[in-house]
């Protein structure tokens, strides 16, 4: 009698579990785990607080500075030295017909056309989800996304400037300068949205050796 109530009992979870009504979950586990969570609302809303406050920063500088000293033109800054290096800080207004430190000079229209394919990308990825899997990628996706755009609207010439001849200028304000090692070294002139763009990219590489532990 034991045998066969025992057989009944598990025919009768075999057809229990074939209908999927009670499945039985893994050891440790809970509903809460069980199925992935979409990342909060908040964080896309913190990349477009990020693009927007780093848009907005870039170009009110750049507009700021050119205005101020023209351009071309020089303003000095700072002059010191840090852990025993020399440096030297000043204000340089130039256009830059390429891309960061200078790269791809005269390619303005190639660079503009990347700009707008890497918009889509990061479009796409806050699309599904991925941009903002944790809170380390949303602050990259609002600094690569300002950068972007801040550099953007230069590219295509929106700022209005124009070269003697009247024409506009489609080109990048850049107007950073340092020079280190009594002016032995200069690093290339550049914006804020290069440095979103290097910082975000630097973050992006940590984050693909090193997941924090707040990715969740």
């Amino acid at each position: 009698m034991r045998t066969e109530a025992r057989r009944e009992r598990l025919e009768s979870e075999v057809v229990t579990d074939t209908t999927g009504s009670s499945t039985p979950s893994p050891p440790g586990a809970s509903p809460e785990t069980s199925v992935p969570s979409r990342p909060p609302a908040v964080r896309l809303l913190v990349v477009v607080v990020l693009a927007i406050v780093g848009l907005g920063w870039d170009l009110w500088t750049k507009q700021e500075v050119f205005a101020q000293i023209g351009y071309p033109g020089m303003a000095p800054v700072w002059k010191g030295q840090i852990a025993g290096v020399s440096i030297r800080f000043e204000l340089a207004t130039t256009f830059n017909h390429g891309a960061l430190w200078g790269m791809g000079q005269g390619q303005t229209w190639l660079f503009a056309s990347l700009s707008f394919v890497a918009i889509a990308a990061i479009a796409y990825f806050l699309w599904n989800g991925q941009a903002i899997a944790s809170r380390w990628l949303t602050v990259v996706t609002g600094l690569l996304l300002a950068g972007t755009l801040g550099n953007l609207f230069d590219r295509l010439g929106l700022h209005r400037y124009k070269d003697d001849k009247g024409a506009i200028v489609y080109a990048v304000r850049d107007f950073l300068d340092f020079w280190f090692f009594n002016d032995s070294f200069h690093w290339a002139t550049f914006n804020c949205a290069d440095i979103y763009l290097v910082v975000g990219a630097c973050m992006l590489v940590i984050h693909s050796f090193w997941v924090p532990a707040d990715a969740t």
